[in-house]
């Protein structure tokens, strides 16, 4: 019985894990918050088979600077509902002391509160998994939605994007950068389908609304934020489909919609944020000038990566 204990533990007290986090599970339903004076939440939801899951968590607020030495901070999860970290359900005995949300307005926000130290929470979810390129999903978890929790005092992360032409007018293209209290968000290991990053590190996912991938949003990109500057750039050109994808790979695009937009998961515990705007339409040097000197405030000379992207 000892080893079946601890296996168990293993299985549904999950390690701590950085971002405005997303949950185990996938495609929840019915989703409740509840937060109480200890500063400990806990989530509610029915998973995809019907069953209801209690997960209790705790342990980060807000985030810290990019840093090679001290990790980035994270919750724990016990997806036991207490049975694991409490030694009994949490549920029951569990004092809801959270207000409604008077907070700032985060995009995909399912539910949120206000906690008794003045701290908020909240649940947002989002198909970050789609497929690039505007493609139809070919597995099974990459068109659910993904729920993401965070925790937060103070100002959001900012979040600054331009539109502009690159490539000497040729295209068009995106730029900005993420910063949180000033100062930039990046990391120095990017996690990737075969490895995990180092809990600092975040990509931007780029949409287009209505461009020739169809019609509604599509995911078209998502690049990662440069180490130093917490920059991006990117371009709408003609693109193959993503590696693993089981039809054709001939190229795709450029997807300029009527409406583009970029989302990306806050540095730490804090929210997702994200911008939206219009396409540039024909290119005008006048404008362009405006978004090159923006371009150099933002990204700035030394980001090699997007020097054709000014």
């Amino acid at each position: 019985m000892r080893a079946l204990a601890v296996w168990v533990a293993a299985l549904v007290l999950a390690p701590a894990a950085a971002a405005s986090t997303p949950l185990g599970d996938l495609a929840v339903h019915d989703v409740h918050l509840r937060v109480n004076a200890n500063g400990e939440a806990l989530v509610t939801y029915r998973r995809e088979d019907g069953r209801t899951r209690n997960v209790l968590v705790w342990g980060a607020i807000n985030a810290r600077p990019p840093s090679k030495e001290t990790p980035q901070v994270a919750f724990h999860f016990d997806y036991s509902g207490g049975l694991v970290s409490l030694g009994h359900l949490a549920a029951p005995r569990f004092e809801n002391r959270c207000e409604p949300y008077d907070g700032p307005s985060v995009p995909f926000l399912v539910t949120a509160c206000k906690a008794p130290d003045g701290s908020y929470w909240a649940v947002q979810a989002w198909r970050r998994l789609l497929p690039m390129r505007g493609l139809v999903p070919w597995l099974p978890e990459q068109g659910k939605l993904e729920f993401h929790l965070s925790h937060w005092s103070g100002p959001l992360p900012e979040l600054e994007v331009s539109q502009n032409w690159t490539y000497q007018g040729h295209w068009q293209g995106l730029f900005g950068r993420l910063t949180y209290r000033g100062q930039p968000v990046f990391g120095y290991h990017t996690p990737s389908a075969t490895k995990r990053g180092d809990g600092y590190a975040r990509y931007v996912y780029i949409d287009a609304h209505n461009s020739t991938y169809g019609p509604g949003w599509r995911h078209d990109a998502g690049k990662v934020l440069h180490v130093g500057n917490g920059a991006f750039c990117y371009s709408f050109v003609p693109q193959v489909s993503p590696a693993g994808y089981p039809g054709s790979r001939a190229p795709r695009g450029p997807a300029i919609g009527d409406a583009h937009r970029v989302t990306v998961m806050g540095p730490g515990v804090t929210p997702d944020v994200q911008w939206q705007g219009p396409p540039l339409g024909p290119f005008d040097a006048a404008r362009d000038a405006t978004f090159n000197a923006l371009f150099d405030r933002l990204v700035g000379p030394n980001d090699k990566v997007c020097t054709n992207e000014r």
